[in-house]
């Protein structure tokens, strides 16, 4: 929907995404008492019954907890991104970006199938670059953008081979059914790879090391865009995939030496990076970077103790991390930095935001009376309980040190920023901001205050009933406080507090020992990587694909005319089928002469680019003339449409070339494509006769002749097949339609600039011009005909499911009217009276096929079904309603808007090169 309203106001906006997130939120805590008790609500839609595939979702605790802190956390970012985003920021562009990332998000929480949650993946990997590059006209947030959906895009990739093993090994594709058979998958040759992979995707989503190093580079991204990405959302992904398939996967001596070790080597790895970072949002990049280890590293264990205390954990993590990165926000907002070093006593100008900030931190410390507390010692308690090679003190030993390091950045974070002495950036006094920013964290803070104070009566229901859907046992016995008595977690923690102190006390000169070390930079190994990558692929395509267009074609050509040979010879000898032929008209014949003749003129001129254009217009004509005489006129009519855009279309193109190319073919090369272009055009004449002449069996069209009004209310077989029988396809050609007009004014867009610029403002038109730029006859005709080419655009279109016509053929018909306005009073004149742009268009038209099917569904019919309907009223007499009409309307849509999109570019590509200054010049 925000797609539709790019130029609605900022309060729009927000307000959209907001009521969105927040009804999503509601309808999800409205469902949570049942999920809790047991009752686990699901839908089921057939998708590709062929392949057995289905539309399935369902809310188990798992799918609860996940989508409650995608939605709940969503709605404190909109919320927050309200204070944050500056006036002149693109709402529109930046929220409908986060919400397709929320509701990718959603649909990973949520999926019960596995194909589905794969989509969904790749949706969050998509959509993750699009708000990590929100700032594009910075090299930072390019470059993260890249490295991010490189990383996770790569791993996504994995995961889809893995998650198809997994099925295959399981028999099922479902994962309430994958997840009870855990036995079998065990058991089958293919769980090590189908492991392997699902951890290679897991791993590069949740930045384990050694794939850690595109997170603290997302950094780029808008802070609101940090809180939640990196809190509770994408690289949380790899998490609940990991607790998704635990119950099928875990267990074995693998799955142990893979996720405990690779979660206990990233926690303390991210930490101790962490401790010696000085933008403030490198150092909660690296953090998250631990905490997430610790996560994985408890899942490893694969006991239900170390599955409950990494739910909890999740809890915690999401709740601090979300704060602390509002807050960092905060403080670059106010102080104009996030150079820690540049930065201190705080605390006396921003009290409530230094008062949210420590808070968070020592939730992320795991001091108490917070949530974090609980959870570090629920994870210490754990690792005292597990051996590695015989060792009982080697893993809680490890676990301390990443524990350490977790106080000392922490503590360095609360103590380094509002206390100390008064540094105050870029900003003589700053203070703390608006309810906007100050609303979501303290909301945030109170909630991790609350899971220590209050673990039990906040959390522990949640995290019983999660426990239980990760491990699929029965819940769990668990009792969450904050004290245990003295214990050997509790000494482990009290370690670690002293010990991070300690570290902190000594950070100068550890810092100092860091700076002046050599140090491998993942960073540097990626971009090497990448580059040799890049080269090595440069040369293979340099080796196989020659630039150049004319080879492409003949290869294209002669590969079709080989095969076409090879299968004529296995038809038979006998071309003519035993069809009767019908004598050809005395004018189809003519038709036919004019045809050959323009063809073989086009050939002949083709150097004068003018002269094949009007050739390759009667050519266009002459088609049509054939579907008017081969009774098509639905064909004809569309075929005339075509022609006359196209040709306008051309027109333009033309416009920015010179008249007279240079020849580009030799002699010989003429004559081999002739010969090729004889022989292509020769089978393809004997392949059109071969099916002409014989005689035709029960084919599909004998269905939409028989159902076409019975099934669909329209008596125009050709746009009931279009916008019902086959309207999937259809949606899947107007999409491809739609990112085909993208993808024009993305090409175009570029041509002022650069040395296409150059050349444009250099060109000069050698061809005499009309004293008068907008004849005033043209114009006035163009104005007056306005009015009558909608209404006929309108009449065909109404008509289209009972008489030629339809969405498709309206819409070139509208296009058709507004270009003439551009071609009689100019480009500027016509755009400033434009109200819609061609990219809400097509967004609008989209967006309506796929409610088209989606309102479908909600009535228990197939998507994408029709319902139609005959009614009376007086004078007007019967008539019919189709919800086909509506799927119509989104075809209109996107073609006017692809339509309009390439003819509006190549207009005024040359008008803005002129106004545009030389921006090479100028430099």
């Amino acid at each position: 929907m925000l797609g539709t309203l790019f130029r609605a106001s900022r309060t729009v906006h927000l307000g959209v995404a907001g009521a969105a997130t927040a009804i999503g939120f509601v309808v999800l805590l409205s469902l949570a008492p049942a999920v809790l008790a047991g009752d686990l609500p699901a839908t089921r839609v057939a998708w590709v019954p062929a392949l057995g595939l289905e539309l399935s979702l369902w809310l188990d605790p798992l799918a609860l907890l996940f989508a409650g802190l995608i939605l709940g956390i969503g709605f404190l970012v909109v919320v927050y991104a309200a204070g944050y985003l500056s006036e002149d920021e693109p709402t529109g562009r930046f929220l409908s970006f986060l919400m397709l990332f929320q509701g990718a998000m959603v649909g990973i929480a949520l999926s019960n199938n596995v194909v589905l949650m794969l989509v969904f993946w790749e949706l969050t990997s998509l959509s993750s670059f699009l708000l990590i590059g929100f700032w594009r006209h910075t090299a930072e947030a390019r470059q993260g953008a890249r490295m991010a959906l490189a990383v996770t895009g790569g791993g996504g990739l994995a995961l889809i081979a893995g998650m198809l093993l997994l099925g295959q090994a399981a028999g099922s594709f479902e994962l309430a059914t994958i997840l009870t058979r855990g036995a079998i998958v065990q058991a089958s040759p293919l769980y090590a790879p189908a492991l392997l992979l699902i951890l290679l995707g897991a791993f590069t989503k949740s930045a384990q090391f050694p794939f850690h190093f595109w997170l603290p580079h997302a950094m780029a991204a808008p802070t609101p865009v940090s809180a939640y990405l990196h809190s509770a959302t994408m690289v949380k992904a790899g998490v609940f995939l990991l607790a998704r398939l635990w119950p099928v996967l875990a267990g074995t001596d693998l799955w142990f030496a893979l996720v405990a070790t690779t979660g206990l080597v990233t926690m303390i790895f991210g930490a101790a990076i962490a401790l010696f970072r000085t933008d403030l949002k490198a150092i909660l990049a690296y953090s998250t970077i631990s905490q997430l280890g610790l996560m994985v590293m408890l899942l490893g264990f694969a006991t239900p103790a170390a599955a409950a205390a990494a739910v909890f954990h999740i809890l915690n993590h999401a709740a601090f991390k979300a704060a602390l990165f509002m807050n960092a926000g905060i403080v670059d907002h106010e102080t104009g930095t996030r150079d820690i070093r540049r930065l201190g006593g705080l605390a006396r100008l921003m009290p409530l935001t230094a008062t949210m900030g420590v808070l968070a931190a020592a939730a992320m410390a795991g001091l108490p009376p917070l949530g974090g507390f609980i959870s570090k010692e629920m994870m210490l308690h754990e690792t005292a309980q597990t051996a590695v090679l015989g060792q009982t003190w080697l893993v809680p030993l490890l676990a301390t040190v990443g524990a350490t390091l977790s106080v000392a950045y922490s503590l360095r974070y609360a103590l380094g920023l509002y206390f100390g002495p008064q540094r105050t950036g870029e900003v003589a006094k700053p203070h703390d901001p608006g309810a906007a920013l100050l609303a979501p964290p303290l909301l945030l803070v109170a909630l991790a205050l609350g899971f220590g104070l209050l673990p039990m009566l906040i959390a522990g229901p949640l995290v019983t009933a999660t426990t239980a859907a990760v491990t699929g046992g029965a819940p769990p016995k668990i009792d969450l406080a904050l004290w245990h008595g003295l214990n050997l977690a509790l000494a482990l923690s009290v370690g670690a507090v002293l010990g991070g102190a300690f570290l902190l006390a000594r950070h100068a000169a550890l810092a100092h020992r860091v700076a002046t070390g050599h140090w491998v930079d993942a960073k540097r190994l990626f971009d090497a990587a990448m580059d040799a990558l890049v080269t090595a692929t440069r040369r293979v395509t340099l080796a196989i694909h020659a630039p150049s267009l004319q080879r492409y074609l003949l290869l294209l050509f002669a590969t079709v005319v080989v095969l076409g040979l090879d299968g004529a010879t296995k038809v038979g000898p006998v071309l003519t089928g035993g069809r009767a032929t019908t004598p050809a008209s005395p004018a189809a014949i003519v038709v036919w002469v004019l045809l050959l003749a323009a063809t073989l003129t086009v050939v002949v001129t083709q150097r004068q680019r003018f002269l094949a254009l009007v050739f390759i217009s009667v050519i266009g004509l002459a088609i049509a003339l054939a579907f008017v005489h081969l009774s098509a006129p639905d064909l004809a009519l569309t075929q005339i449409a075509v022609e006359v855009v196209t040709i306008l279309l051309l027109l333009l193109a033309l416009h920015l070339l010179p008249k007279q190319p240079a020849r580009l073919s030799s002699t010989r090369r003429r004559l081999r494509d002739a010969v090729l272009g004889l022989v292509a055009g020769g089978g393809a004449s004997a392949t059109a006769w071969a099916i002409m002449t014989r005689v035709r069996g029960d084919t599909i069209s004998t269905f939409h002749w028989a159902n076409s009004y019975s099934g669909g209310g329209g008596t125009n077989v050709v746009n009931v097949t279009l916008v019902d029988f086959r309207a999937f396809d259809t949606m899947g050609e107007i999409i491809v339609l739609g990112i085909a007009g993208l993808a024009i004014f993305a090409l175009l867009e570029p041509a002022v600039r650069g040395a296409a610029g150059q050349r444009l403002r250099a060109w000069r038109d050698t061809m005499p011009h009309s004293p008068e730029r907008h004849p005033m006859m043209f114009v006035m005709a163009t104005r007056l005909l306005l009015p009558l080419a909608l209404l006929v655009g309108i009449y065909i279109f109404l008509r289209g499911h009972n008489q030629p016509g339809g969405g498709f053929v309206a819409a070139l018909i509208f296009a058709i009217a507004i270009l003439l306005q551009y071609l009689a009073s100019g480009y500027d004149w016509t755009d400033e009276r434009r109200r819609i742009g061609e990219h809400p268009l097509i967004a609008f038209g989209v967006l309506i096929a796929v409610g088209t099917g989606l309102g479908s569904l909600a009535f228990g019919a197939p998507f994408l079904s029709s319902s139609f309907g005959y009614f009376h009223l007086p004078v007007v007499g019967e008539f019919e309603l189709a919800t086909a009409m509506i799927f119509d309307v989104a075809v209109a849509c996107v073609v006017l808007g692809a339509v309009m999109m390439a003819l509006a570019q190549l207009s005024h590509v040359a008008q803005r090169a002129a106004r545009q200054p030389d921006a090479e010049g100028e430099r």
